[in-house]
């Protein structure tokens, strides 16, 4: 993670348009996103939206400042860097050569990958782990033949009992 790069957890209602109205907040500031993740959370009325953005301590706060502005929006916090768990996805497909097959499989050993789909000519592989992981194993892999690569974006969740939905559950339930 950059030096200045930081991870936002929001809680929404799952309905249509929230993903809209939140991404459109950071264009209309001119903020980029660096990646974005979103799904439903353990109760169907609401999603997660993981934003990986970056900038200084008063962007932080501005961006803080205009999503929790936002109607469907239920909370919003940015995540300690030392004090969450991060993990991104990706799934590459590789050339399966004979010639190359032993490489591949080694890297896919150290990686700790797992291979979800094999033909006589390719070999998709699915890797999980923080973005220095996945960037040095497309690092190790590119010279054997990417034919195609899919990134999910980072996901995150504070550790211990710390939780983005304090309405919903008390800390008794959370942490007994």
């Amino acid at each position: 993670m950059k030096d200045d790069q930081f991870i936002i957890g929001i809680l929404v209602d799952n309905a249509a348009g929230v993903l809209t109205r939140v991404s459109s907040l950071f264009t209309r500031r001119g903020f980029n996103i660096d990646s974005l993740t979103v799904g439903t959370t353990e109760d169907p009325r609401y999603s997660r939206i993981t934003i990986s953005a970056h900038g200084d301590d008063a962007i932080r706060k501005q961006i803080i400042k205009q999503v929790r502005k936002l109607y469907n929006v239920k909370e919003v916090k940015i995540l300690p860097v030392d004090n969450s768990v991060k993990r991104e996805l990706a799934l590459i497909k590789l050339r399966n050569k004979p010639q190359t097959r032993n490489d591949i499989l080694s890297a896919v050993d150290i990686f700790r990958c797992k291979i979800v789909d094999f033909s006589p000519n390719t070999l998709c592989v699915e890797i999980t782990g923080n973005s220095s992981k996945i960037d040095a194993f497309i690092t190790v892999v590119k010279p054997l033949g990417i034919l195609e690569l899919c990134r999910t974006g980072v996901t995150a969740l504070e550790r211990g009992c710390i939780y983005l939905n304090s309405e919903t559950k008390t800390f008794e339930e959370i942490c007994e």
